[in-house]
């Protein structure tokens, strides 16, 4: 699975997770997660 802010690759298992509109969004890293966590808009397209 890929992380939405920065294009890596990232397990289910990581422990970088946010819930926005009802999906699990994983990440790589706490400042993937922070930014997401700021503008989920500017990620999620649709």
């Amino acid at each position: 699975m890929e992380d939405i802010v920065c294009g890596m690759d990232v397990s289910e298992d990581s422990k970088f997770k946010s819930v926005y509109n009802g999906k699990v969004y994983h990440f790589c890293s706490a400042q993937c997660k922070q930014k997401f966590d700021k503008e989920p808009g500017r990620y999620v397209k649709g």
